[in-house]
């Protein structure tokens, strides 16, 4: 069976592709991310992604499938009891989530942790409830500048976010928080999946922006994934954008911080260019921060579009021996309501020079990904990890 040298994974993060049958049990009816941007937003000029066979896929409205689409596709469902990145992201590397990470969506954050997080920053918090992080900003951010308090706030999501301006409260003194902040929330009673600093400038409200500056403290992996399989036998683990936060180093060899989702892109190309043996796994995060939890479809969609700007510069690229894997996370329907990700399906879209396209079968979860991944490697996957590999149907 043909082996590659080199496997690029890309997360084109939130891009899922409809709900799953359990999808109303996390209060998602009738969700449809990509589609529904279509509809809304559409037609969209994405030749490349049609060639893969995206829309052959999940066809879309006013769009033409392609009539011999080079790539393999498949629909993945999530076998986890989640929609956050980092369940998404540990599945596909062999981690089942069985227990989703808590969250305090409806009440906020217990006055013991407000307590400690104030008393341990030195920071009087402001906020602490759930609220887009857009909109907190245009509540709270005058606030903050005049009085040096620290935005404090949650989402459907396990998080915890605090929201620091670049020049009052000092990118490092925000980092510092957000330690703190890890450190607090590692006990079980208030254990969140990530932390997140989120930078921002601006003067006034209307005019705050939040900056590339972001930095996640994620819990480490509960288990080890294909990632530490991988390292572990000597092979390239390359990381772009938030991955590196994601798996908290863990199984990874180099990483590089993105300032967008182009950015991103234009960081995969280099590293296309770049001699290496093993797997780059990159997270464009834009689709998901920027425009599915601003409920925004038009810019969604032309996100989509220069992405697929870059993936033509990458096909153009790719050799012989290069597979090129594409995937999502999770949801984040910006036609549905709330700011939250929505539990659907994701894509699977595979491609290699001389690949005959076709559909593939649904998978029931993303853990096919790692263990196509390490089969390819002749990587034998981590004792506890589920995912069965699909590498002979791609290269059939």
């Amino acid at each position: 069976m043909k082996q590659f040298r080199r496997i690029f994974l890309i997360v084109l993060d939130s891009l899922g592709i409809g709900a799953m049958p359990d999808s109303p049990s996390f209060g998602d009816v009738g969700v449809d991310t990509f589609g529904h941007i279509c509809q809304t937003a559409g037609p969209l000029e994405i030749p490349h992604l049609t060639r893969l066979g995206l829309l052959n896929l999940h066809p879309a409205a006013g769009m033409q499938a392609a009539n011999a689409p080079c790539g393999r596709f498949a629909r993945l469902n999530e076998a986890s009891r989640g929609k956050d990145t980092m369940t998404g992201h540990w599945e596909m590397m062999g981690l089942k989530v069985e227990t989703p990470f808590r969250t305090f969506t409806d009440t906020g954050f217990p006055p013991e942790l407000i307590a400690a997080l104030e008393e341990r920053c030195g920071k009087r918090v402001i906020g602490n409830k759930s609220a887009s992080g857009t909109a907190i900003l245009d509540e709270l951010g005058e606030e903050e500048l005049r009085t040096g308090a620290m935005i404090v706030y949650t989402s459907a999501d396990s998080v915890l976010q605090i929201c620091g301006h670049e020049q009052s409260f000092d990118l490092q003194n925000l980092y510092r928080c957000c330690e703190i902040a890890r450190e607090l929330t590692m006990r079980d009673e208030w254990k969140v999946g990530r932390v997140i600093a989120r930078p921002y400038v601006g003067e006034r409200k209307g005019e705050f922006v939040r900056t590339s500056n972001r930095r996640d403290y994620a819990l480490k992996p509960f288990g080890k994934t294909a990632l530490d399989a991988l390292k572990q036998h000597g092979l390239d683990v390359l990381a772009v954008g938030k991955i590196h936060d994601i798996f908290c180093g863990e199984g990874i060899t180099e990483s590089w911080h993105s300032d967008s989702s182009v950015h991103g892109m234009q960081q995969t190309n280099e590293l296309c260019r770049r001699d290496f043996h093993g797997l780059c796994f990159v997270n464009l995060v834009d689709f998901d921060a920027k425009w599915g939890h601003r409920r925004n479809p038009d810019g969604y969609a032309r996100e989509i579009e220069a992405f697929d700007c870059g993936l033509g510069e990458l096909l153009a690229q790719l050799r012989e021996d290069d597979l090129l894997l594409l995937t999502a996370d999770h949801g984040n329907d910006p036609t549905y309501t709330g700011t939250d990700h929505t539990r659907e399906a994701v894509p699977l879209l595979a491609w290699t020079l001389g690949m005959q396209g076709g559909r593939l079968p649904n998978q029931d979860s993303f853990a096919v990904i790692g263990a196509t991944i390490t089969e390819n490697f002749g990587v034998a996957m981590p004792d506890g990890t589920i995912g069965t590999s699909i590498l002979s149907a791609l290269v059939e």
